[in-house]
């Protein structure tokens, strides 16, 4: 509980003045502020600004948060003090199909599935594929093209992946695509 003191929850990591327990302050969006060991934290704006010159960010903005009550801060406290991890979010997976509808599950050399290694998302980026319809043909295009364009684009590169584990490579390169789908 070092931190942790009575007067609020931690210091400005610019003007050292106490941010108090469930109240709101400011990080910066860049991750390398945001680490564990550097945790830079700021009671308002104008002092998450103070940063940016020694921070030299290329793009960034200030985060608003809500500090932990007094309770929650002692108890992450003391797991951080017992060696605990603290409890993680749980993540947000984003599928187009449903679990039941999913296919095969094959092994990947890591040891993880190759489904729970990659999320069933669609992989096009729909404003190119729509700017290069309408540069070819004129034709506009449905966003319900976007998915069966990418198990296309799976099943392709399940295949450029087997090619590669064949040859004894962990890179896939471009001879390992199906011939079809070369140019």
């Amino acid at each position: 509980m070092s931190e942790v003191s009575q007067a609020g929850w931690k210091k400005c990591s610019a003007c050292k003045k106490n941010i108090d327990f469930e109240s709101v302050y400011y990080v910066c969006n860049v991750s390398t502020c945001n680490r564990k060991r550097t945790g830079l934290q700021f009671c308002g704006v104008s002092c998450w600004e103070v940063h940016l010159p020694v921070a030299r960010h290329r793009e960034s903005w200030a985060e608003d948060r809500r500090s932990p009550s007094r309770a929650e801060a002692a108890r992450q406290a003391a797991a951080e003090a017992s060696g605990e991890a603290p409890p993680r979010k749980p993540r947000r997976i984003i599928a187009d199909k449903p679990a039941s509808a999913a296919r095969s599950v094959t092994a990947s050399p890591s040891g993880m599935s190759a489904q729970s290694a990659a999320p069933e998302e669609v992989l096009i980026v729909a404003s190119r594929l729509k700017e290069y319809v309408r540069a070819s043909a004129g034709y506009k295009t449905s966003e319900r093209v976007l998915g069966p364009l990418s198990d296309i684009v799976r099943e392709v590169a399940e295949e450029a992946i087997r090619n590669a584990r064949a040859d004894g490579r962990m890179t896939v390169l471009d001879r390992d695509i199906p011939k079809s789908f070369r140019r």
